[in-house]
């Protein structure tokens, strides 16, 4: 059965385009009517299925959405470079479904320094308190959500002193992984060739 909901969360996921486990693996329990939740896969699981049904069902147009996504990840991030911008996330990952956002992690002297460069350039935007995890510490972030170049695009807002700290997805999770301008330009150049 945990087989079984991890290929069905892993379709969710690439159908729907919904990023969240949590939420793609219970409806995907759900419409296989499992009804224990012990039974749930955890998330390496339900990614190492996503891979797969990616590049079984997904062969062509699923690369070519990935790397459009990291283009304009690099175009936002070479515009953000005074505030040490990183790609995190499935765009980075490679497993963006259609719906994605890109994620990334800014590491600026003031929040404020963000928000004013967003608001001198006209850019509309909506801002929320988030929570990223380091060691067993807990911080609090600032999540701005916009659109560049008509994609939606989430920055997360760290202390400067952050960004050499290894960061996690959740207190027991496992350490995000993120890219810098150089990194991710030599990913997309190492995906054209």
């Amino acid at each position: 059965m945990r087989e079984r909901i991890a290929a069905a969360a892993a379709r969710i996921m690439a159908e729907d385009g919904i990023d969240d486990f949590a939420l793609a693996k219970r409806k995907a329990a759900r419409s296989l009517g499992a009804v224990q939740t012990e039974a749930l896969p955890a998330n390496d699981e339900v990614e190492a299925e996503l891979v797969a049904y990616l590049a079984l069902y997904q062969a062509v147009e699923h690369p070519q959405r990935v790397a459009e996504l990291r283009e304009v990840a690099l175009d936002t991030m070479r515009a953000l470079e005074r505030f040490h911008p990183y790609l995190t996330g499935p765009v980075l990952k490679g497993t963006a479904g259609p719906y994605a956002d890109i994620d990334l992690q800014l590491f600026p002297e003031s929040a404020k320094d963000v928000e004013l460069f967003l608001l001198e350039r006209g850019i509309a935007f909506e801002t929320q308190e988030g929570r990223r995890y380091a060691g067993d510490r807990a911080h609090a972030v600032s999540v701005f959500t916009l659109l560049w170049q008509d994609t939606p695009l989430r920055l997360s807002v760290f202390d400067p002193r952050d960004e050499r700290v290894a960061l996690k997805t959740s207190q027991a999770g496992r350490v995000m992984q993120r890219a810098g301008i150089a990194e991710l330009a030599t990913l997309l150049r190492d995906a054209a060739a």
